[in-house]
């Protein structure tokens, strides 16, 4: 079995955005879609979303064919998990999407329960290491996190920016219930 993991954002869950979409045409290429339930907006810290994500820590979902994907806050999670499994379990998963992901660049609207994942260190040779490819999607106008962090992310990744025009954050509320260019970007690897 293949498997790709979706990481919700701050107040999110599996029903959102375009998640039920894309686990429905991920089946397609024999994926089985699993989205973690961390919790937010209360308790809402790495400690916290690790222990939960501790389910997954293994060579069973992490693996050379799992698809590694992060939304808002959860692709600033997903650098943590990235640089984590290189050390624990010496993975490299197929592929790091990142989705609006908030890396700590200002503006970011929820800076201060964003604070804790943003305000790290990170090991970049380590999340570099972690991951066969990595694909950075933004929007110039997102309301809740600036562009600034898909620039500094890319950069970081060594990899270009993917600038959506009118995405907004990449939710319900710009529209985005189905997202074919990540759908594309996906099956470009599977």
């Amino acid at each position: 079995m293949k498997y790709a993991i979706i990481f919700h954002g701050t107040a999110g869950n599996a029903d959102e955005n375009w998640f039920p979409w894309l686990k429905k045409e991920l089946r397609k290429y024999n994926y089985e879609v699993i989205v973690p339930q961390f919790p937010t907006p209360e308790n809402q810290s790495p400690e916290n979303w690790l222990k939960v994500f501790e389910e997954y820590e293994n060579k069973k979902y992490l693996n050379e064919d799992t698809l590694l994907i992060g939304h808002s806050l959860g692709g600033g999670f997903l650098l943590w998990v990235l640089e984590k499994i290189r050390v624990k379990l010496g993975v490299k998963v197929k592929a790091a999407f990142f989705v609006a992901a908030s890396i700590g660049v200002k503006p970011i609207k929820y800076y201060e329960t964003d604070k804790p994942f943003v305000e790290k260190n990170f090991d970049w040779q380590k999340i570099k290491m972690s991951a066969e490819r990595f694909f950075v999607f933004y929007s110039e106008d997102d309301p809740l996190v600036c562009i600034g962090n898909g620039e500094k992310l890319s950069a970081m990744l060594d990899v270009r920016l993917i600038k959506v025009k009118n995405a907004g954050h990449f939710n319900k509320a710009a529209g985005y219930t189905k997202f074919e260019q990540l759908l594309e970007k996906i099956v470009s690897v599977v």
